[in-house]
This record gives structure tokens, sequence and C-alpha cells, in this order.
């Protein structure tokens, strides 16, 4: 899905940056796109390039850079090249699993000269077969995470997150202790779309709220953790202020709170927290890969009034109520209508997994399926 937008912008900018998280299929994207590759966590690849740079900046092929990040270096290099000819575009992709450390080196050295795009792991509009859908919620959107090999789920999940904490994650500059990371990690787990409290959970690991935060701000920075920020409305009515935290992956979510299969999970007390975290993923992803400008929020007063998601399209607000149940009844569409008019929202959508599509493209009920159907349509 995201390839169109990556070519586009090639045509564009001298340089794209591809990001998302370790092993989502940015390595395998960026191939079947075609280059010279070079990976820069081997040191090998470092000397090639190294070597070829002046031919290759001068040749029509595009450069790959995976792992950018772990060559510092590399980026003045690109600086130079890039503004040497102006006028040239589509010459590098750069490829990065961590945002903080890639966006460092971009924003010191590549502004105005690079488009930034991030790939998710496979949303469910890119799966092709009934099975591999069915089973995306349960096992996450990575490819060897069980989409593909049903067995590998959930023991591929904790091997991931396992190395994250004990390798990539300090390697890429988490001061954190292994330990504690692994701790943190399964404590989001719990708290998946709950509102971020810092002093609580650094009271739990004996860190201090600020210490805490940076830990967030890291994993948010690593494509781990989504961060979904409160939307502030003039209205009569107190509003709750903290971000709520969700998992990106399902898959992950599920195997740190030891859920292994569908009917587990069904019976688990936060399996409602667990849909709305997937689809919140879903829509992001489909606008993401779309490339459409968007913001996304959540709304909740402090007396009960609550929209799981809030798209900002600039000159339209969306209020989206997610709900994991087959029959949405009436009283549902009348809690959203209440509420959408708190934020003046032009199109009111409740998704939950009926099998039954109501309404217009102003208010609508329908499936996850459906809507995102519908989003591709609208905003493509």
């Amino acid at each position: 899905m995201i390839q169109p937008l990556i070519r586009d912008r090639l045509a564009d900018y001298p340089a794209v940056a591809l990001v998302g998280a370790r092993q989502c299929g940015k390595t395998t994207l960026a191939r079947a796109i075609g280059g010279r590759y070079f990976d820069l966590e081997q040191e090998s690849d470092r000397l090639k390039l190294d070597l070829e740079w002046e031919s290759l900046a001068g040749g029509n092929h595009l450069v790959i850079l995976d792992e950018a990040h772990s060559w510092p270096q590399v980026f003045a290099r690109l600086r130079g090249t890039i503004d040497r000819d102006r006028r040239r575009t589509g010459r590098f992709l750069v490829l990065g699993s961590v945002s903080p450390a890639l966006m460092l080196q971009v924003s010191e050295s590549l502004a105005g000269r690079l488009s930034l795009v991030e790939l998710t792991p496979l949303l469910l509009s890119e799966l092709k077969t009934t099975s591999s859908k069915r089973r995306r919620w349960l096992c996450g959107g990575y490819p060897d995470g069980g989409l593909l090999k049903v067995k590998q789920f959930p023991h591929w999940q904790l091997n991931y997150v396992s190395l994250l904490a004990q390798r990539d994650l300090p390697m890429w500059g988490l001061p954190a202790k292994p330990q504690t990371t692994e701790r943190l990690l399964r404590m989001l787990a719990a708290l998946h779309g709950q509102e971020w409290n810092a002093s609580q959970v650094g009271s739990s690991l004996g860190l201090s709220y600020h210490t805490v935060n940076s830990y967030l701000d890291y994993l948010t920075g690593a494509f781990l953790i989504r961060k979904l920020p409160p939307y502030q409305a003039n209205i009569r009515k107190r509003l709750v202020k903290r971000p709520k935290v969700y998992w990106r992956d399902s898959g992950i979510l599920h195997a740190l709170l030891n859920v292994s299969d569908e009917e587990t999970l069904l019976c688990q007390p936060w399996v409602g927290a667990s849909w709305e975290g997937y689809v919140i993923e879903q829509t992001v992803g489909v606008l993401s890969a779309k490339g459409s400008p968007f913001e996304a929020y959540y709304f909740r007063t402090s007396d009960g009034y609550e929209i799981d998601l809030v798209l900002d399209f600039g000159k339209e607000l969306w209020a989206v109520e997610i709900k994991l149940t087959s029959q949405p009844g009436a009283a549902d569409i009348a809690k959203l209508d209440k509420t959408a008019d708190m934020i003046q929202a032009h199109r009111r959508f409740l998704i939950s997994q009926t099998a039954e599509t109501t309404g217009d493209g102003r208010r609508m009920s329908c499936s996850l399926g459906d809507f995102l159907n519908y989003l591709s349509e609208e905003i493509g």
C-alpha cells in the first residue's frame, strides 16, 4: 500500500527516509523498489559505500542506506552530495528503525532535503486471505509473527521484545537496564488504552516520573508505543488532559499478556481496550500510507463523555467510536452523536464487528474492514 507514496516522494525529493519498527518489512520493501543496497550495520557495507561514494553520487541508481542511524557519518556526506545538485530527485532511500537517533541526524543534516515516510507492520487491508485477516488482531502485523507461520505466535513476539530490551534499545541509546526495560514493557501492556500516569509507573519501578517519561518517549520514537494526546475543545466541561498509551502492535500486546489464541483473548477483561487500540492503529496506518496530513486524538470529559478517536484533517473533524460488539444499537449511535456535537465533528463513525453497514458518509455504523475501505476511497 505504501510503495506508491514512496515513489511519489522520491520523484519530488532528493532523499526519502523510510522509518518503522524493527522487522516490519522496510528492507524487503526497499529491495522491491530497487537500487544499490547497503546495510550500514555491517562494516563491510560501510567500507564498500565509502569507496564507491563518488561513483554512486554521480550515477543514476537509487542508493538504499539501511539502518542509517548506526553510521552517523553518512549524513554529512548525504548533505554535501545533495547540495551539489539540489534539483536532482530520487537519489537516496534512507531506512531506520529508531526515530530519535535518525530524526536527530535528519534535523541537523538533512532538513528540507528529505521526506519522511513511516512503514507500519502489515495492515488489515494489505492481507489477501480470509485466515490471515482473521488472525491479524490476535497475532499482530509482523510477517514472521504468526500471519505466515501460525505456530510462530506468540513465541516470535516474546523473543522480539526480549531482543529489543537486551540488545537493540541499549544499542540505540536507551539508558535503562534491560531488566527495567522489560518490566516497563510489561507494565505498558497492562496499561494499554489507559491514561498515562508517569508518577504511578515511576513509583512502581523505583524511578522518577521525569525518567519514566523519557523512557516512554524513547519507546514511542522506536515505533513500539503510541501516545494518543487528548483533544482540547473550548466547551463548558472539564477535559481530561493526559495522553493515552497503546501498544502499536496487537500481537506483541497479547504475547506480553500471555494470550495465545482467540478464545483466550475474548475472555480477558481488557479485550475491549485491545480492540480499540487495534482499530486506532489500522486507521492511522491507512491514513499514513496515503500520505494524508492529519492529527489523531481522543476526547474525554471529566464526567465521562468520550470519543475513542478524533481525526483532525484541518477542514474537517471526524469522531470515531469503537465498540467490541456484533450488534451495535441505536443507543450507541445516539451517545456518539451527543459527544460528537460537543466538538462539532463533521462526520461520525461507529466501528464494531457488525456484518451490516448503515448510514451514509457523514454518519455511519460499520465494520473495521468497511471503514478502512471507505477511508481509502475518501482520502485517496
